[in-house]
């Protein structure tokens, strides 16, 4: 089923997601993307239904004919601080005011939001998979966590993070009970089952 292009025509609408909310490394980020309504991009989808080659070639596709988008993240030690949800509530205001045109409509995957200050906003469930805006910005935010993840999997490769990304696999969590925790660990999430052996 094609993706609705705009919830109103009328107003300028940015999409927004995140990406790496339940990882248990690295940061959450998130993206805002207004598209430019004379100018399609085929392919758009959900992030998750996307292969990777996908993602990579609709990125630049999504930057070069969005009339504006932005990419921001917390960090681990913020998600430990303010919990993931609100962090990646955070994370998209960061984005929204990283946008060189001000919106006067934000569509929010997900069913909560903390309000941007002088913008309306309303919440899609499974938006990603319904609006073109939304599956724009889960594509940035997913490809931009992945870029970032693959760079700090050089400096501790026994995590495997270029695979993993920093979700909870048995690999991970082995890396973990073995290694022990990184500065990059969410220290607030459940790092493995006992919570034993992290130092």
């Amino acid at each position: 089923m094609a993706l609705i292009q705009f919830s109103q025509k009328l107003v300028i609408e940015a999409g927004c997601d995140e990406a790496g909310r339940g990882c248990l490394a690295g940061p959450v980020f998130a993206a805002a993307v207004i598209l430019n309504p004379k100018k399609r991009i085929k392919g758009l989808d959900d992030s998750k239904k996307l292969s990777d080659a996908m993602r990579y070639k609709l990125r630049p596709e999504i930057e070069e004919s969005s009339l504006a988008f932005a990419v921001a993240a917390l960090n681990n030690v913020e998600i430990d601080t303010f919990n993931i949800l609100k962090s990646s509530f955070l994370a998209m205001h960061k984005a929204i005011s990283k946008l060189s045109i001000k919106p006067e409509l934000l569509l929010i995957d997900g069913n909560r939001f903390i309000p941007y200050e002088g913008i309306k906003h309303q919440c899609e469930i499974k938006g990603d998979a319904r609006f073109q805006a939304i599956a724009a910005a889960s594509i940035l935010a997913k490809t931009y966590r992945d870029d970032y993840m693959k760079e700090l999997h050089l400096k501790f490769p026994a995590y495997a993070w270029d695979k993993n990304m920093g979700y909870p696999t048995q690999a991970h969590r082995a890396a973990i009970k073995e290694f022990g925790v990184t500065p990059f660990h969410r220290l607030s999430f459940k790092l493995l089952p006992t919570q034993l052996h992290l130092f």
